[in-house]
């Protein structure tokens, strides 16, 4: 826990250092654990995963990560989860519907379409990595706040791979995985396959 402390105090988001006094110290400890739990997860991954599956991850995880200080999420998003390690070695998720929105204080996620959704804000981490903060919470249900509990927080770095590309990876998450990473493309035309 005290790596994630000193990354968080060495570039908080915002001059008031909000996420030190929101993060839970279960969060703390699983960004603490984000490394080796995604090399462990990513192992799974490629040796049991179906090939095509694998294809998608390899080709995901082969996109340099770039600065976000030129960015702007704002707007209309498709999102896909692929979950990697635990129950199932890997599984790759169709492209459902999410949007960013700025509300003055920064960005603010919430996935629109979907039986798992979430819901929760970004802070600086650094010129290329966010941490996202957020709600774990099922469709026709109220998203919790953040800080609920372990079963509904969420917590993962997002990274920058393209003009109009990114993703969160989240270690440890409550449910099926060892690490979920929720990818995002623009586009104007999402698809319904395989509701999750």
């Amino acid at each position: 826990m005290v790596v994630i402390l000193a990354v968080l105090t060495a570039a908080p988001a915002g001059a008031d250092g909000e996420i030190l006094r929101i993060i839970t110290p279960s969060d703390r400890e699983r960004l603490d654990r984000h490394e080796a739990v995604r090399n462990e997860a990513l192992t799974e991954a490629r040796a049991g995963g179906a090939p095509e599956d694998v294809a998608v991850l390899e080709a995901l995880l082969a996109k340099p990560h770039l600065s976000f200080s030129d960015a702007d999420l704002a707007g209309e998003w498709e999102c896909r989860t692929i979950k990697a390690g635990g129950l199932v070695p890997l599984v790759v998720y169709g492209w459902f519907r999410c949007r960013v929105n700025d509300d003055g204080a920064g960005w603010m996620l919430e996935k629109l379409s979907g039986s798992q959704r979430t819901k929760g804000r970004f802070f600086t981490d650094g010129d290329d990595r966010l941490i996202y903060l957020g709600s774990y919470f099922v469709a026709g249900d109220k998203p919790p706040p953040y800080g609920a509990g372990e079963d509904t927080d969420q917590t993962g770095y997002a990274f920058r791979t393209g003009e109009n590309e990114w993703h969160i990876e989240f270690p440890l998450p409550a449910r099926e995985s060892r690490l979920d990473i929720l990818e995002f493309r623009r586009t104007s035309a999402p698809s319904r396959k395989n509701e999750r």
